[in-house]
């Protein structure tokens, strides 16, 4: 019987003032009671009761570990009841690394849904790099991130949960395509001759199609770089250039002709995003419920 098991039965002797009254309590025998209590005086060398017809009475070293007892087994059983209402009203923390961009178009929807069902639940968001949440999740700082697949993440001990494809394409204005048809002939031309309007090299979507530009020995001489997607759309819109974006986020811009696709030689392929996380912490019942939402 372990030391806890002990201070538990002379807790319960304690309270009850009489050794019978203790054992009918702890299902227990009332010799199994008092060979405990006896093993308990040993370990401090001292008595802790005082035995009587009656019942039993504390000595001074005995009312001094009851006390301590009594503040120590109080707390224990607050612990339990906040997790039983937190079990009881989804209670918890779920923290999510992401990019601004995936995160205005395609992390926020479920975020509101998943919170509606789940009010108590606080979620902390980090607005970083794909490579920054990668590291976080590695180092225990995140929980979960949505992040695009990459080599970087291949070589991580993260397991990944894709959600859905998405496609890089190249669009500008349709006055800065009339501009550009004007002064060359073909789309290879077009290319050469046009304003990129870029990711830094650090972002994953960037590297992504410098890898596949390179491949089909197209040269971007004239660049402008950003650090979010939603300038390169603000930026092609006004007609600075070629902007490389994800398509499943300019949509509605292709619907209303702000801006038009360029075609190139070979369309980039497709690629994932989804959510990762580490493969050695178990997930928790926040993180459960929110990937739920992306399961079949």
């Amino acid at each position: 019987m372990n030391q806890l098991n002990l201070y538990h039965i002379f807790y319960t002797v304690a309270q009850c003032g009489n050794i019978s009254a203790a054992a009918k309590k702890l299902y227990i025998s009332q010799p199994a009671v008092s060979k405990s209590i006896s093993r308990l005086e040993e370990s401090f060398t001292s008595p802790l009761l005082i035995r009587s017809s009656r019942g039993v009475t504390l000595t001074e070293n005995g009312k001094l570990l009851y006390k301590q007892l009594e503040t120590a087994f109080q707390a224990i059983r607050q612990g339990e009841e906040m997790i039983s209402r937190n079990d009881l009203l989804g209670v918890g923390s779920l923290s999510i690394g992401v990019s601004t961009t995936l995160c205005k178009y395609v992390l926020l929807p479920y975020l509101q849904d998943y919170i509606a069902a789940n009010p108590y639940v606080k979620v902390s968001l980090s607005c970083q790099s794909t490579y920054e949440t990668i590291a976080s999740l590695e180092s225990g700082a995140l929980e979960l991130g949505l992040v695009g697949e990459s080599e970087r993440l291949e070589s991580s001990h993260l397991n990944f949960l894709p959600i859905r494809e998405i496609h890089d394409i190249f669009v500008c204005s349709p006055e800065y395509l009339s501009k550009l048809q004007s002064q060359t002939d073909g789309s290879e031309d077009l290319l050469s001759q046009g304003t990129f309007l870029l990711l830094n090299k650090n972002n994953v979507t960037r590297q992504y199609m410098d890898k596949h530009m390179l491949l089909q020995n197209v040269t971007m001489e004239h660049q402008i770089e950003v650090t979010t997607m939603d300038l390169l759309i603000d930026f092609a819109r006004i007609g600075l250039g070629i902007a490389c974006v994800i398509g499943e986020f300019v949509q509605d811009e292709l619907k209303k002709g702000s801006l038009v696709e360029c075609s190139i030689r070979e369309p980039i392929p497709s690629r994932r995003i989804g959510f990762a996380y580490p493969r050695s912490a178990r997930p928790s019942a926040a993180m459960d419920a929110f990937l739920s939402q992306f399961i079949l």
